[in-house]
């Protein structure tokens, strides 16, 4: 019997340190973070927070009391929901602010040659998920591009913001599904197409024929398919 008892203790062991070292390995923005965390993942975070002065100490992969004060001062800074943890939204804005915060960058690259603020960046990715999430990273990349043809496009609204909030536009938007939290993943698909990558060769239009509610779009000309959604003219 304690030879039995000993065996389920050694494997429970052993259990939460493979869990640990999953957690751990998480890159930012894979897991929510909180007091008591620790890993890469949290070292990061505290980095992020130090480009924008909310920490001042070294990084050192625990998340306690001096972050969780950072993470909350961070928070009531740019308005965002004060828990003291880093989820979605703090991380979203952090990236914002650093790695995404010369948007000229992404601009010169961008055949569109549209003008992305970090509204309109977080707005794609809404539109992605939503619209998206169920299709391959191809599939991701090709609605963001319909999106940026529409601002290129005279018959559309001529920012992202414009042609997302388009009355009918997306079934997303419509439904509310577009203010679902989207994956961070989301974001390199949005960043693909705004730098270039356009599978869909400049469709204007997508849609899925088993969710079709306007026939209407059946006279737009295919110009490809990629996994449920047809890509228009």
């Amino acid at each position: 019997m304690k030879k039995n008892i000993a065996i389920v203790l050694a494997l429970a062991i052993l259990s939460m340190g493979i869990f640990t070292a999953v957690g751990e390995a998480a890159a930012l923005g894979h897991r929510l973070l909180h007091f008591g965390a620790r890993g890469n993942d949290v070292k990061t975070l505290q980095k992020e927070l130090a480009k924008e002065g909310y920490f001042t100490v070294e990084a050192t992969g625990y998340f306690g009391p001096i972050t969780e004060k950072a993470v909350i001062n961070f928070q009531k800074d740019n308005r965002i929901r004060i828990d003291g943890m880093a989820g979605y939204e703090t991380i979203n804005e952090l990236k914002d602010g650093n790695e995404y915060k010369n948007m000229a960058t992404v601009n010169n690259y961008s055949k569109y040659r549209v003008n992305v603020t970090k509204e309109e960046l977080n707005l794609l990715a809404r539109a992605v998920y939503s619209e998206a999430r169920g299709e391959s990273y191809e599939g991701q990349v090709a609605v963001a591009s319909v999106i940026l043809n529409r601002v290129a496009d005279p018959r559309f609204p001529n920012t992202i913001k414009g042609v997302i909030f388009e009355p009918w536009a997306f079934t997303a938007v419509h439904d509310g599904q577009f203010w679902l939290t989207p994956d961070p993943k989301v974001m390199d698909a949005v960043y693909d197409a705004l730098k270039g990558w356009d599978p869909t060769k400049g469709a204007v239009f997508y849609y899925n024929p088993a969710k079709v509610t306007s026939y209407w779009i059946y006279t737009r000309e295919i110009i490809t398919k990629i996994g449920k959604h047809y890509f228009a003219k």
